[in-house]
């Protein structure tokens, strides 16, 4: 069912199969294909995995099809793989491996997002739990038996890349575990068969993987979810650690505010994936979805920008590489708000609807407080440096 499914995705491209090379003479419509890299040999299995999307995705290398000889050219950028693809019509303007598996990094959480979303009320709070508060690094700062607004924890999420916020939100989808299965059957829902998610924040865990293409696909449907673009588009908020203790959160995400026309995204990094970014812009009524992974650290974000810049000038210039496919269809999908709850043991279920920030009084530790505090600091200072070192590269 899934290989047929895969099968219709592909034609759908109008994209003929026939293997190209950067040689390749101009066609009869006068466009050059171009791909680089040699593929290596695949199993039944892969190729049919790889070639969702159009079968010119299956490939390892560059991919684009350039109109004419003089046409502009893709920039060089340090990254393993990327995709560019126009949000609206779903089509894949260029792409670099992408249907590559590299680890994803933070770039997870926009998956955490979009599953969680629609299943929570913006308006209960839960529980932190010991498992959330002691994920390392946590960066928010979660005390075990506080409660936090989910809303708050949406925010902290995709601001600052909070990893015990992750936690916490997939957990108030009853479990842990039925958490990461909710997100591991909304990506095969968006025929993000690349994924294999294991941690909702991102942090290493063996075997979990993305492609640049199923990140496409992630963020295709953040894109529809209008408080997702309101969480990850704010530049900057109070998050209550306890009734007397809130830090401030600054969005690491400065294409927001240095690039005309960017609308959202997602920074990630660890040593084994480096670094990986998820980029959303919009100019003159195009909207443009760009995903990096296996990036050098500190460029993710510039190199976005060029790709970026690329993709408006050469939109409705360039014939498509591939295709975004669409959601399989679903009987019935999950409604807004229906999972919250309460659970004072915050073992699981959203707490109860409201706007309490904090209905336990207590004191944060001394230590815990310095954390919070210095990881914004460094948040602030990342974020210039990364500017500098853009510009100047």
């Amino acid at each position: 069912m899934q290989s047929s499914t895969r099968r219709l995705a592909a034609a759908a491209t109008g994209i003929a199969a026939t293997a190209v090379t950067v040689s390749l003479p101009l066609t009869a419509t006068g466009a050059a294909a171009a791909t680089e890299g040699a593929a290596p040999a695949t199993t039944a299995a892969q190729s049919s995995r790889r070639d969702v999307g159009g079968p010119l995705l299956a490939s390892p290398g560059i991919i684009v099809n350039y109109p004419s000889r003089r046409a502009l050219r893709l920039p060089k950028v340090p990254a393993s793989a990327y995709v560019i693809a126009d949000a609206s019509s779903g089509q894949v303007l260029a792409a670099k491996d992408p249907h590559g598996l590299f680890p994803p990094a933070s770039t997870l959480k926009v998956l955490t997002a979009i599953t969680m979303i629609p299943r929570l009320n913006p308006d209960a709070t839960v529980v932190a739990t010991r498992l959330a508060a002691s994920v390392q690094p946590n960066v928010v700062g979660l005390i075990p038996g506080h409660r936090y607004l989910v809303a708050d924890l949406f925010r902290a999420l995709l601001m600052i890349s909070a990893n015990d916020a992750a936690v916490s939100l997939v957990q108030a989808s009853g479990s842990f575990g039925q958490g990461m299965a909710l997100m591991n059957a909304e990506a095969h829902h968006l025929q993000a068969y690349d994924v294999v998610a294991k941690q909702p924040n991102g942090l290493p865990a063996p075997g979990q993987v993305v492609s640049a293409y199923d990140l496409a696909l992630i963020a295709r449907q953040a894109l529809s979810l209008p408080a997702f673009l309101r969480y990850d588009s704010t530049l900057a908020a109070r998050f209550p650690i306890t009734r007397r203790k809130r830090v401030t959160l600054v969005n690491q995400n400065y294409l927001l505010t240095q690039y005309s026309g960017g609308i959202g995204g997602k920074i990630g990094w660890t040593v084994k994936a480096e670094a990986t970014y998820v980029g959303l812009a919009s100019r003159h009524g195009v909207t443009l979805i760009v995903t990096i992974l296996h990036c050098a650290p500190l460029t993710e974000i510039h190199s976005a920008e060029r790709l970026l810049d690329w993709g408006f000038a050469m939109v409705g210039k360039v014939r498509p590489v591939g295709v975004l496919v669409p959601p399989l269809p679903t009987a019935a999908r999950p409604k807004a708000h229906s999972r919250a709850g309460t659970n004072s043991r915050g073992a699981g279920a959203a707490g109860q609807a409201g706007r309490a920030r904090g209905s336990q009084p207590g004191r944060i530790a001394a230590g815990a407080g310095l954390a919070a505090v210095l990881c914004v600091v460094v948040l602030g200072g990342l974020a210039w440096l990364r500017r500098r070192l853009a510009r100047s590269a």
